[in-house]
Parts: C-alpha cells; structure tokens; sequence
C-alpha cells in the first residue's frame, strides 16, 4: 500500500462542477414534498427508486438551472431528466457495492477539505455555506460520498482501460496547444544603456562596462525601478523600466533566448543590440516549466487495525515503536519489522523527497510541522496509525515533471470524457429498469 495520492486526480475533476453549483452558488431550501406514503418511482436491477428522492432531485436541480440565470425547462422534460439521472446513478452504486467499493468517513472528511480548499474556504467556512442554502450538512456529505463513489466506479470501469505513452505526451508538448499551455507569462523590466549608431570601438567598450558595472550594482540589490529612471534610455524608463507581463511567444526576439531560461527575480547579463546594450529583469512569473518548491524526504512507520488488532491494541503497539524510537532504536529496523506499509517497509520506512501535496491531508499536516531530523508524535490517516521522521529538505524544480504530469492529465480526460458516455449507455442498456408510470415531480 502506498499513502501518495495526487492532489489533481480524475475523482477531483469530476466531483468538482457538482459541488461548486450544488452546494457553494445556488441558495435555496431543499424539502421533500409531503407524501402519505412514499410510493416507488422506479426499479432498477435490485434497488428501488422512491417519490421522495426523486422529488429532492427536483427540486435541487430545478435551483442550479435558475442559479445559473437559465429557464427552468417544462416539467415533462425535466423530469425525464431527473430520473434517467437516478436511475444511471442506481446503477452505477449498485456495481460499487458489488465490487466492494466504499469511502470511509476519514476518506469523506479528507475529500471535503479538498474541496474546501479549492474554493478558499476552511472545513468549517465550506460547512456554514452549505447550511446557509438551507442543505443539511449530512446531506450534502452523503451525496458527496455518492458522487466519490460513483467516480471511483467509473475510473475503475472506464479509467483502467485508458492508456496515455510516454510518446503521446511527446507529442502533445510539441504541438501548438502544448506549447500554448506550458508557455510562461513575465513581467519584465528593461533597462537601455543605448549607443549611438555609429560609434567607436573605445566607446561601445565604454558602454559595455558601464552596463556590466551596473548589472552588478542591481544584483548586489540596488532599486531596479530607481536605476531605470535615472540610467535608461529605453522608452520606459520613466515607468522604472516596467514593460508589464509578456507571454513567453510574445517575447521580443532579442530576449526570447534569455529570458525563459532565468529564475524570478534575475537579472540578465548585458544584452547587445544594434540600440546598445539591455538589462532584463523578471519581476515576476508566472505558468511555464519552471516550479519550485520545498520537497521533504521522509520516513514513516504505518499499523493498521485489523480483525486481529483491534484500534486500540494498534495504537497502543506503535506507541510502543515511538518509545523504542525515543529510547534510540534503529528506525530503518522498526520500519521493516514493525510497519503495515509493503511498499515502504522494505526500504526502512523511506518515501523518498515528497512534494507538497502528494500525501494524504493528515500525513501532510504532521510532515509540515515537524522538524528536520525529528520523530513525529503518532497521528491517525484514513490507512491507519503512523510515526513519520523527517530527514531533510530542500528546494527542487517539479516543472518539467508536473508539465508532463499534466499533460498525461489532460490527455487522459480526454480520453476519459469520449468513452463516458458510451459506457454509461451500455450499462443501461443491460440493466433491468421498471418506471412507474404515475409519479409526479
């Protein structure tokens, strides 16, 4: 078992739209309509379809179509809709529970701070603006774990038979659209030491150490914005040299061998021109291959419970690990004897340098906080128990592998998206479904 999971993952992407219209925009109160008796809507293959659920659909989707400033469509129409929906819906939980597929709650509360996130707001921020649409927050958390679990259904269906090569992603990067999306955006600042056109070797030397001198001036931290008003003879020089953000194919054809090859914050060698010599700065960037971050290599020790262990006994036993650890045991040595995790164990616990990110919310959380060299108190993930030890971190360049990562992304939603619908066809095709034929929205 490995405890990486990708933050960009095909769940997310499909779960997100739902949840931004569904529970974040639309305002409205969802009730189910008063029935004597709830009566049976439909059957699908071994479930049933009641009044009361379909009448919640409804309802909710009746509220996103006048959220987003649409026409609400005739009844008949919409509830044809609404309950091909639930019945496609029915079908796909029923294959779920057959191939044993379930979310657990720690699993649940971890998607829902993901989303949280992804929309700036806290867990608690996301739970007070759900309510405030008059949804109860138990709700929404079942259809959230619906929709999870549906997805995960369809990636296991769909996604497994989707295969993206290492030289579709070649050849995406070298069309158009791939040099498109990965282009970066700067916001430059250019400094002009200008020469005149006919000038004498003695003067355009003079000219070159006065740029030299001065790029050495502005790298040591003198105000660039300063020395393009008082030094430049460029047309912007009275903007402090500012010539706004520039995507990286509309770079100027003297600067485009320079600049995507600079950090943020660099200043350029001097630059010769015909008009002299150039000073290039990028104050800021933003997209391209280029992305730092702080990567954290790390160690963990994982126990789980199981029928045999209960959780208590397996908190109890990797307290015990921590001591040993405290005492001065070998960590490496614990992690293979000790640790649940097969695909870390035999490597002593090691998980190698970890972006930010890449781990479960819970795992993440005590990595962040804990100091370089030290064991971390025990926590609890949705995998079980662990002990982590941070052992060093440093600044790394993920570009390249995160443009490739997402290129594979996008290749493989594509894909994904294309053999969807013809698989949601199929399944129901084959399923057996009975709609009654009096049921009204």
């Amino acid at each position: 078992m490995t405890i990486k999971i990708p933050r960009l993952s095909l769940t997310g992407s499909l779960l997100m739209p739902w949840l931004v219209i569904g529970l974040c925009i639309s305002s409205f109160t969802i009730q189910a309509k008063p029935e004597p008796i709830d009566a049976v809507v439909a059957i699908v293959n071994d479930d049933i379809i009641l009044q009361s659920e379909f009448d919640t659909r409804y309802e909710v989707v009746s509220a996103q179509i006048r959220a987003a400033g649409n026409r609400v469509p005739p009844a008949s129409i919409l509830r044809e809709q609404v309950i091909e929906r639930l019945i496609l819906e029915s079908i796909q939980l029923q294959m779920a529970n057959r191939a044993g597929i379930k979310l657990s709650d720690q699993e649940l509360n971890d998607t829902i701070e993901r989303i949280a996130r992804h929309n700036n707001l806290s867990p608690e921020a996301f739970k007070n603006q759900i309510e405030e649409t008059g949804t109860s927050f138990e709700d929404a958390r079942e259809q959230i774990r619906r929709e999870r679990i549906i997805s995960e259904v369809q990636r296991y269906q769909i996604g497994s038979k989707i295969e993206i090569t290492e030289t579709d992603i070649d050849l995406f990067l070298e069309s158009e659209q791939g040099k498109t999306s990965s282009a970066a955006d700067y916001r430059l600042g250019h400094i002009l030491i200008q020469v005149p056109q006919e000038a004498s070797p003695e003067v355009i030397q003079a000219k070159s150490t006065e740029a030299e001198a001065l790029v050495k001036r502005l790298r040591q931290g003198e105000s660039f914005t300063n020395a393009a008003i008082s030094e430049s003879d460029g047309q912007n020089a009275l903007k402090g040299g500012d010539l706004g953000w520039r995507s990286e194919p509309e770079l100027p054809t003297l600067f485009a061998q320079v600049v995507p090859n600079m950090p943020e914050g660099g200043i350029s060698d001097p630059i010769r021109s015909p008009s002299g010599f150039h000073i290039i700065k990028i104050h800021e960037k933003r997209g391209g291959v280029t992305k730092i971050v702080e990567q954290t290599k790390v160690r963990h020790i994982l126990l789980q419970s199981s029928k045999i262990r209960s959780d208590k006994k397996t908190l109890q036993a990797i307290n015990r690990v921590r001591n040993d650890l405290l005492k001065g045991a070998d960590f490496a040595a614990l992690a293979k004897a000790e640790s649940d995790d097969p695909g870390s164990a035999a490597a002593g616990g090691d998980l190698g340098w970890v972006s930010p990110g890449e781990m479960v919310p819970a795992f993440e959380r005590v990595m962040q906080r804990t100091a370089k060299g030290k064991v971390s108190n025990v926590f609890k993930s949705n995998f079980g128990w662990h002990i982590l030890q941070v052992i060093d971190r440093r600044k790394a360049d993920v570009g390249k592998v995160l443009q490739r990562n997402q290129a594979q992304e996008l290749l493989f939603k594509r894909r994904f998206e294309e053999e969807l619908p013809i698989w949601q066809r199929q399944i129901r095709s084959e399923a057996f479904v009975d709609i009654k034929k009096r049921f009204t929205p």
